[in-house]
């Protein structure tokens, strides 16, 4: 049986309310507020998260985007003033309010990808008419849900991966709805906030601080995961690191270039060489069943969790050839390219889930690059069928991952599967329209945006450095010229991780190994090492390709000090409310390092978020 590849901090079996969002007297606190569970309610909580939260979170994503050329999640702040609404609620209100903040980081995620079109206007490429390009937006963030969802049975309940920011938004919502919880935690959590705030404004204002590479969310995810993900990481660093003159020497860096500039070719390949593993696995296994006729009873399944695979499947399918009709009718592309660029997808949002899921970074602008690489490869020249191309995959793997991530909130907190799908979807539709009207009203303002600094690279921009746009034309004019260290960095990745992959599962299937491994302080401290240092999981160590060296360390030492802490002070559970033996015990995964490492995060996501729109309205002032 495969084994998960990061233990969670606890394996909770949620239960569902007998009625989705209602309290625990079966009414709402306040006479004022709809039914749980009617359509009233999910009006309420749909037009809140549709025009305030969501159109909140998609501003400053875009406005990050293009300032910055990174985006913070919107699941956060759209779940603290989501907790707000539901919390009239009681206890389960979290079910609420984790409807709203799915809807809400949808239409933020959507919006992050309007530097695509700012990328066409760089490159000097004729603008579609813009219904035809939110249309065409939809379509491939549908199929990203779909794609997300189908694998969410793998990454989220049977590997149990971690998704830190998921796993914050958990304690946030249970928190924030829940007196005993909220009496419980709120020193920890509130405090972890603070902290993350003011270690973000910190490394925002001074220049020794961020030139350190600190970043309280990087801690925060070191923290929940643990030292058996994030020293892999540090090791993958430190390798990296070691080797960069020997790569200068060969060719396969520049002069001054880091190691990240190939690490993360190497480390999205070695991702995929242990997932051929893993999934060669789980296909036999299925083969098993099917033979066997092993099936699990229905009423074996709670009910939140389940989802028609048949129809699941049909919305991919649908989806999918929506996606070819407009890219093919209404943009003109070739349909080869536009299948090609379904098909990465299909791969990348299995395999950036599965780095989401660990080390709470979604490598999308690697996967971008990756893909133009690819058809490279294949002898694409066209920049536009490029830049369209790799965008299905580019919105897939961003709308994709947020729906793995949004589906382990909702497994810890056992919120239906089938509802917070459907909010997501909402949330995709008014996402694409954003994403289009976005680009269009900020390049409007602001001309300068359409400056293309890869060929004036002394223009006045101001704080519009828009970094990740300036690497996806990068990657588009690298189309035809495909070198052979690239390929040769891939492979190589592609074999270190299928070869580290299979020793480690073979380990992890001898029994006398692991009987020793459980029964001597001798044996943890070898298992420890090797699956930290010398086995380690290239899914955590791929990490130190995508980063630089100081961001991986500052992750090694989240996690270093989560598992200190865990080990010396080994305490009981604390209660909810009052002196021990009265109340409710915290669920397990609220432990202390878990809630500061989440409210480190928490902090650092509303600080950015924040300084994101007051960025905006000052300049619209």
């Amino acid at each position: 049986m495969a084994q998960p590849l990061s233990p969670p901090p606890s394996s909770p079996s949620p239960v569902p309310p007998h009625a989705v969002g209602s309290p625990e007297d079966g009414a709402p606190r306040f006479g004022w507020l709809p039914a749980p569970g009617s359509w009233k309610f999910h009006l309420l909580l749909s037009a809140v998260a549709i025009f305030v939260l969501g159109p909140l979170g998609g501003i400053a994503a875009s406005y990050m985007n293009f300032s910055l050329g990174f985006f913070v999640g919107g699941q956060v702040l759209a779940g603290i003033l989501g907790s707000a609404v539901t919390y009239g609620y009681g206890p389960e209100g979290k079910h609420g309010a984790n409807y709203m903040q799915t809807m809400a980081a949808s239409v933020a995620s959507m919006c992050a990808m309007s530097v695509l079109i700012q990328a066409m206007v760089w490159l000097g490429m004729p603008q579609p008419p813009a219904w035809h390009l939110m249309l065409f937006v939809g379509c491939v963030g549908m199929f990203g849900v779909g794609v997300g969802m189908l694998y969410t049975p793998l990454l989220v309940d049977r590997l149990q991966l971690d998704y830190p920011s998921g796993y914050a938004v958990a304690n946030i919502l249970r928190a924030l709805t829940d007196k005993k919880l909220l009496k419980a935690s709120i020193a920890k959590l509130g405090g972890g906030t603070g902290l993350g705030a003011a270690v973000a404004a910190l490394t925002e204002r001074v220049v020794a601080v961020g030139a350190s590479g600190l970043s309280a969310s990087t801690i925060g995810a070191g923290m929940v995961v643990g030292s058996r993900i994030t020293v892999p990481a540090v090791v993958g660093g430190l390798v990296g690191h070691a080797f960069t003159p020997y790569l200068r020497s060969i060719g396969w860096l520049g002069a001054d270039e880091p190691f990240r500039k190939i690490g993360f070719l190497i480390g999205l390949a070695m991702i995929c060489g242990a997932a051929v593993v893993d999934l060669s696995l789980l296909a036999v296994q299925a083969v098993d069943r099917v033979r066997n006729r092993a099936k699990v009873a229905a009423d074996e399944v709670p009910a939140w969790k389940q989802v028609s695979l048949p129809k699941l499947f049909g919305w991919v399918g649908f989806w999918a050839v929506a996606v070819v009709v407009v890219a093919t009718r209404l943009l003109e592309q070739p349909l080869g390219f536009i299948l090609f660029g379904l098909g990465l997808s299909l791969l990348f949002v299995l395999i950036n889930g599965i780095a989401y899921g660990i080390t709470d970074q979604n490598p999308i602008s690697s996967a971008f690059v990756i893909s133009v690489l690819l058809m490279s490869l294949l002898g694409l020249k066209n920049p536009l069928v490029g830049v369209m191309a790799a965008s299905i995959l580019l919105i897939s793997t961003s709308v994709g991952c947020d729906m793995q991530q949004d589906r382990s909130t909702g497994w810890r907190l056992g919120t239906d599967r089938t509802i917070q799908f459907r909010y997501q979807v909402i949330g995709i539709v008014m996402g694409a329209v954003l994403c289009v009207g976005l680009a269009r009203v900020f390049m409007s303002a602001y001309p300068v945006l359409a400056i293309n600094q890869l060929d004036n690279p002394g223009a006045e921009v101001g704080q519009w450095s828009s970094a990740m746009t300036y690497k996806f034309v990068g990657a588009i004019r690298s189309l035809g010229t495909l070198s052979e260290h690239t390929v040769r960095a891939l492979l190589f990745g592609l074999a270190l991780g299928f070869v580290i992959e299979v020793a480690r599962k073979r380990l992890k299937r001898h029994a006398r190994y692991q009987a020793w491994l459980k029964g001597s302080r001798a044996g943890y401290a070898v298992g420890w090492t090797m699956d930290s240092v010398v086995l380690s999981s290239p899914y955590a160590s791929s990490f130190g390709g995508f980063v630089n060296l100081p961001a991986a360390l500052w992750f090694g030492a989240g996690g270093i000090l989560s598992s200190l802490w865990n080990t010396l002070t080994a305490k009981a559970a604390p209660h909810a409310a009052g002196s021990p033996g009265e109340g409710e015990a915290l669920p397990e995964d609220m432990s202390t390092t878990s809630l500061v490492g989440g409210g480190l995060i928490a902090g650092e996501s509303l600080y950015f978020l924040f300084v994101g729109l007051a960025g905006l309205l000052a300049l619209l002032w």
